[in-house]
């Protein structure tokens, strides 16, 4: 049986689940989460983002079975290579928490980062940024997509 694909979900996904314009690829996506499709990554990040969230995504939170979350804590080598990013210029200073994200994602092998972010996460020329910047630190690339992405297609 080959090993269940690590995805990494960000906090836009947690809410997307209930936004109008994402919650039809969200819902879909924590549908598959639920049938034990894939393990999902949760960090110390995205847990302290998800402090002041409303109550009914703190809910979708603690719906995630344990057995199938890796919980992630912040590491000085993810503080390192997120401030790579920075200082690279992938993205600015602002956008520290994201490249927390895509640090911790990066250092523990994620298969998939997903995020709603198109602005600093889903973007073709921040993906390239942050790639480059991971091979050149010795990691590997990061599949990097929206949960629309993640749409299963029957055959007919």
């Amino acid at each position: 049986m080959k090993s269940k694909q690590r995805i990494y979900i960000d906090t836009s996904v947690f809410g997307g689940y209930f936004d109008e314009e994402f919650k039809e690829y969200t819902i879909a996506l924590f549908e598959r989460i639920k049938d034990s499709e894939f393990t999902i990554l949760y960090s110390t990040v995205t847990q302290d983002e998800l402090e002041n969230a409303p109550e009914k995504v703190k809910e979708l939170v603690k719906s995630l079975r344990v057995e199938l979350t890796e919980f992630i804590d912040l590491t000085v080598e993810a503080v390192d290579l997120a401030t790579v990013y920075i200082s690279e210029k992938v993205v600015g200073q602002t956008s520290f928490a994201d490249c927390l994200h895509i640090a911790l994602a990066t250092i523990n092998n994620a298969d998939f980062l997903v995020s709603w972010n198109f602005k600093h996460i889903v973007n073709i020329e921040r993906i390239r940024g942050y790639n480059s910047i991971n091979i050149r630190n010795g990691y590997k690339q990061l599949e990097i997509r929206s949960p629309r992405e993640f749409e299963k297609y029957e055959d007919n």
